[in-house]
């Protein structure tokens, strides 16, 4: 896994990983990502740890105006951060 998302929102958890994964990683960031797995933290903040093989692409599926609505609509709010293996 190349990238973490931490997020938090007012919906719960369960709607979040239901909507994330179907309306956004099944759908929008099929071609560029490999792999995924979510953390439930608590009720209304998740960790979502993916294997990216386009930031660019992630980057604009994220400002995309379906995506950009739903965070609006469920108050998310994400920071995304690049993971480099230490060796």
């Amino acid at each position: 896994m190349n990238t973490l998302i931490v997020s938090t929102f007012s919906c719960s958890f369960d709607s979040f990983l239901k909507d994330v994964t179907e309306l956004f990683l099944e759908d929008m960031c099929k071609e560029f990502v490999t792999a995924y797995e979510f953390v439930k933290v608590d009720e209304h903040k998740s960790h979502l740890l993916m294997n990216v093989t386009d930031l660019e692409k992630l980057g604009a599926a994220m400002a995309d105006p379906v995506a950009t609505e739903w965070d609006k609509k469920n108050n998310c709010q994400d920071t995304v951060y690049k993971i480099e293996l230490v060796d």
